[in-house]
């Protein structure tokens, strides 16, 4: 690496969830191939998460405190000082403008990743990588750049390859596939399993989970109990091969729904959590999903009943997957740096003048 570094401040465990660092290491791998260092200030639970950070060749800094509180702002800028790192990117709903005006101070470019829109963002690129809320819902100041829509969806390298391969759907029985994302909140994949696999039609059932997943184990065993017609998958190189093998997925309206919708998979969506409302209703409206609402409220015969629509009608699964695809190309995350990359250009040109006197 030849240039100056990124300093991520993102933390990760249950009480934050992982969704957030998870984010954060797709813009790191889109920074490696601009030759940029990153380095990861955070606190991970668990301690496997470190290797996961580490094996795309980013740097780890463990944080001695949760991210947005004055002893971490410290440490943060002490960070930045002692790395000389040119930007760094905030992604975390606990950060106020406090914070982030006296990162400003230290003359970094501020990035910040939210999706809620909840606090004024004194900062210069704001990056929203869900499909909502719009620009209006957003406080921000001048100077401040704001990278928001389906264009700036963030979505991992080894997904998007597999997008020719889902050219055309795969030859049937159906498989489905489950997939709650990185941050399963209410635990649903083990009941979802289990009503699909007493749907007609379905010949297996795939669960998608991270290694982490609290509910890791109870998986296993009943995928052990019904072993020729459901499988549970947590580790990230088998990814690829469960998305170009399934005709259809049950997903959350989250990151993981847009990584789908970018291989051309027909999804129905139960909503999890508030801020992935307008991501779910965007994909609906897109024809990329049919949104069944929120979890709470979504019966067994309700999903039976959206399920044998789409497993009945193949022109409506091409439909989907056509406009899914249409809708995210998986060009995000170079499309994030290389507006990071024009933001630091200025900041650059001062630091060889500083280095030339």
């Amino acid at each position: 690496m030849t240039r100056a570094a990124v300093l991520f401040r993102v933390d990760a465990g249950p009480q934050q969830g992982w969704e957030h660092l998870m984010r954060c290491l797709i813009v790191a791998a889109a920074l490696q191939r601009r030759r940029r260092p990153a380095h990861f200030l955070s606190q991970l639970q668990p301690a496997s998460l470190v290797p996961l950070v580490k094996r795309g060749g980013n740097e780890w800094l463990p944080a001695a405190h949760p991210v947005g509180g004055p002893e971490d702002l410290l440490q943060t800028q002490a960070q930045i000082r002692q790395l000389n790192a040119q930007a760094v990117v905030v992604d975390s709903p606990l950060v106020n403008q406090s914070y982030l005006e006296q990162l400003r101070a230290t003359g970094a470019a501020v990035v910040v990743l939210d999706s809620l829109a909840t606090s004024a963002l004194p900062t210069h690129l704001v990056v929203n990588p869900l499909l909502g809320p719009s620009r209006d819902d957003y406080d921000y100041g001048n100077g401040t750049q704001l990278l928001l829509g389906a264009r700036y969806a963030l979505v991992r390298p080894e997904v998007r390859r597999i997008r020719p391969i889902r050219a055309q759907e795969p030859p049937q029985p159906f498989r489905l596939l489950i997939a709650l994302g990185d941050d399963d909140l209410n635990n649903q994949s083990g009941e979802l399993a289990k009503i699909l696999l007493n749907c007609p039609r379905v010949g297996h059932v795939d669960i998608l989970v991270r290694p982490f997943h609290p509910q890791l184990e109870s998986l296993t065993a009943l995928a052990a109990s019904c072993p020729e017609r459901l499988a549970v998958y947590s580790e990230p190189h088998e990814v690829p091969l469960r998305l170009s093998r399934c005709h259809l997925a049950l997903t959350a309206g989250n990151a993981w729904s847009l990584e789908l919708a970018c291989v051309g998979i027909p999804q129905l969506l139960i909503v999890q959590t508030e801020s992935y409302w307008p991501t779910a209703h965007r994909l609906e409206e897109e024809g990329a999903a049919t949104c069944l609402g929120w979890h709470a409220n979504v019966s067994a015969s309700t999903i039976r009943q959206a399920l044998a629509a789409l497993l009945s009608d193949p022109f409506e699964r091409q439909s989907m997957a056509r406009a899914g695809r249409k809708l995210i190309d998986g060009r995000g995350s170079d499309r994030f740096v290389t507006a990071l990359e024009l933001i630091l250009q200025p900041l650059e040109r001062q630091r060889q003048r500083a280095c030339a006197a």
